[in-house]
Parts: structure tokens; C-alpha cells; sequence
């Protein structure tokens, strides 16, 4: 009679809200665009026509041409792929960064850890933009220290997230019992303290994607990431701020990319972190 009522017994998973796969189907569809852009159009995104140069969307181009005659949807699909990996790039950089500077200072004793939340807060007091335009200034322009520099921007805020973590998870009753049986601390660190300091910080870097894409676009916008022609949505917007009066779709169709990406991926991100933060005891 038991083995009957079993398939009863599961508790079904409930759907997310339509607002959370709304916004996940446009972030597949973003994700699509910057892995395999040729699906979506077949046009070149570098390719000029001045004879055709800032025509209107119509059917001959979705989102009209630029001042080179380039089509703007094929810029569009094609600068997903930059776009997405600066964000993907400085968000990696910073989470690793942050979980090396928590665990030193949840780990390293009370010195350790007074010096490097004193360093923290100092770099926290500052814009992450304007901090990373002081490390672009030191290193220099181009897309490997854009990454660089937007990384260890928001470095500071991910560690003090990890600190936290690690020590609850350090003072946890677990993590005592095993210092009592005398597990090696190495082995306490990376079987028990690291994961559990680790598994929030992945669910906020999903968050924390959008701010990195914010800024990349911002200061590519300025000219300090990828060069032209290659297309970027930040570099789009700022090549088409000069014809917003004639010509709106080169700065519109860019800036709606950016936002709303950034709205979707913060949508997919509060959710997750809402059902990780129920299902945390």
C-alpha cells in the first residue's frame, strides 16, 4: 500500500512567475545572439553602403542604418557576443577576486582580516565606475583591461559577502565538530567552509551580472573598450548620440539592448536568490 501512495508523496516543483520566464526567454534569446549570431541575421555588421546611409527601419533594414550605411539589427545581434563577455568576463574576475580576499580575511586571524576589510571599505567608498576608470588610466585602454579593470572594481563588494559567509560557516556546529575530530584544516576549508561561503556569492554574481554589463557599456560608451568597427552596444550608443535629433533609432535601439538585458538578468537573478535564501535554513 505504500509503494501505491509514493508517486503521490513527491511535492510538485512550482512554476516561476510569468514576469521570471518572460525574462528568461529574452535572456536565451540574448545569450543566442551573442553565441550564434548568423542564426538570427545573415547581413555583415561592418559592411558599409553610404548610398543607403541612416535610413529608417522598413522591411529592407528592421532597425534602419547607421551614417556608414551599416544595418543597426545587424550590429545589434552581432554586439551581444562583446557585450555579454565583458560582463561575463569582469563578473568571473570579480567573484574570484572577492572569494580570495573573504576567505584571507575570515581566515587569515583578526590582523589579517582588520587590514583587508580596512582596504575593502576604502575602495568601497568609491564609484566602481570611476575606480575603474583608475585602473584603465594605470593599465591602459582595450578590452582585456576593460575586464580587468570593471573586475577589480566590485572585487570589494564580493569579498566582505564571502567574509560573512565563512565565518558563519567557520562558528556553524558542523565545522566545530570536525575541528574536534581533527580533520586537517586544509580539508576543513575546502570541504566544508568553502562551499557553503561560496554558494551565495554565485547566486548574487547573477545579480551582480547586470552591474558589470552597466558599467562595461558605460565605459565603452567613453572609448575605452572594443575598437571600431568591431560593434559594441556601449560604442553604438556613443556613435549614435551625435544624430539623435535626425536619426533616433542609432542610440534607442542600443540603449534598449543594454536595459533590457540588464532588467532581465536582474529578474532571473532575484529569483534564484529569493528560492536559495527559502531554501537556506
Amino acid at each position: 500500500m505504500a509503494l501505491l501512495h509514493a508517486p503521490a508523496a513527491r511535492r510538485a516543483v512550482p512554476l516561476p512567475p510569468p514576469a521570471v520566464l518572460a525574462a528568461g526567454a529574452v535572456l536565451l534569446l540574448i545569450v543566442l545572439a551573442g553565441l550564434l549570431p548568423d542564426l538570427l541575421t545573415g547581413q555583415s555588421p561592418t559592411a558599409t553602403d553610404p548610398v543607403n546611409a541612416l535610413q529608417t527601419p522598413g522591411p529592407a533594414h528592421l532597425l534602419g542604418t547607421d551614417q556608414l550605411g551599416r544595418d543597426v539589427y545587424a550590429r545589434l545581434v552581432h554586439g551581444a557576443g562583446p557585450a555579454l563577455a565583458l560582463g561575463f568576463g569582469s563578473t568571473v574576475l570579480a567573484v574570484a577576486g572577492g572569494a580570495a580576499l573573504g576567505l584571507a580575511a575570515a581566515l587569515g586571524g583578526r590582523l589579517a582580516d582588520r587590514l583587508l576589510m580596512r582596504a575593502a571599505d576604502v575602495l568601497l567608498a568609491l564609484p566602481a565606475t570611476l575606480l575603474a576608470l583608475l585602473v584603465i588610466a594605470v593599465l591602459g585602454t582595450g578590452t582585456g583591461n576593460l575586464v580587468l579593470a570593471i573586475g577589480i572594481a566590485l572585487v570589494p563588494g564580493y569579498g566582505r559577502l564571502v567574509r560573512a559567509e565563512a565565518l558563519l560557516v567557520r562558528r556553524s556546529g558542523f565545522v566545530e565538530a570536525a575541528v574536534t575530530l581533527g580533520l586537517p584544516r586544509r580539508t576543513l576549508i575546502l570541504r566544508h567552509v568553502l562551499p557553503n561561503s561560496l554558494a551565495p556569492l554565485l547566486t548574487l554574481a547573477t545579480v551582480g551580472f547586470g552591474t558589470a554589463l552597466i558599467a562595461a557599456s558605460g565605459l565603452s560608451f567613453l572609448g575605452l573598450g572594443p575598437r571600431p568597427p568591431s560593434p559594441e552596444w556601449g560604442a553604438m550608443l556613443s556613435e549614435g548620440r551625435g544624430f539623435l535629433a535626425t536619426a533616433w533609432w542609432l542610440g534607442v535601439f542600443p540603449g534598449a539592448a543594454v536595459t533590457l538585458t540588464v532588467a532581465a538578468v536582474t529578474v532571473v537573478g532575484r529569483h534564484l536568490q529569493q528560492r536559495f535564501t527559502r531554501r537556506t535554513p
